[in-house]
């Protein structure tokens, strides 16, 4: 049995707290959501970065870690002035550890409506495979 108090106070805290700790310590992962499928043959990555510029874009594998960088430039010329920024700027990355079981070589990788797919090969070995049972011949047992 697990026994736990119900303290509004606290949890308003908790709550805040977890939302102030979000907002200052985020490394950028929040800022480029990625969806991740698997499929019968490969894995299907899927990493929203609206507005950014398709040249800014890279894809890298290094010793089993796939890294996704993009960069939004400022778009303020000189007689503008800005008064609210909500959209964040800068280069943000975003890295994955791919599994042993996918093929790292022939990664490909497309760029549309603001949505970048990568899509991983699963390796051969990896695939479910059926196994098939041999029979051999029965032989009764006298007794």
């Amino acid at each position: 049995m697990l026994l736990t108090s119900i303290d509004p106070f606290v949890q308003e805290f908790e709550r805040q707290f977890n939302r102030l700790a979000r907002q200052s310590f985020d490394t950028g992962g929040a800022l480029m959501p990625m969806d991740g499928l698997r499929r019968k043959d490969d894995v299907v990555l899927r990493f929203d970065l609206p507005g950014i510029d398709p040249d800014s874009i890279e894809v890298t594998v290094d010793r089993g870690v796939l890294s996704v960088s993009a960069r939004r430039e400022e778009e303020i010329v000189e007689d503008e002035r800005l008064f609210v920024r909500e959209r964040p700027m800068g280069t943000f990355t975003r890295r994955v550890y791919l599994s042993e079981h996918l093929d790292s070589e022939r990664i490909d990788a497309g760029y549309h409506n603001g949505v970048l797919v990568v899509r991983i090969p699963v390796l051969e070995r990896a695939k479910p495979r059926k196994v098939e049972i041999s029979r051999g011949d029965s032989k009764a047992i006298k007794a």
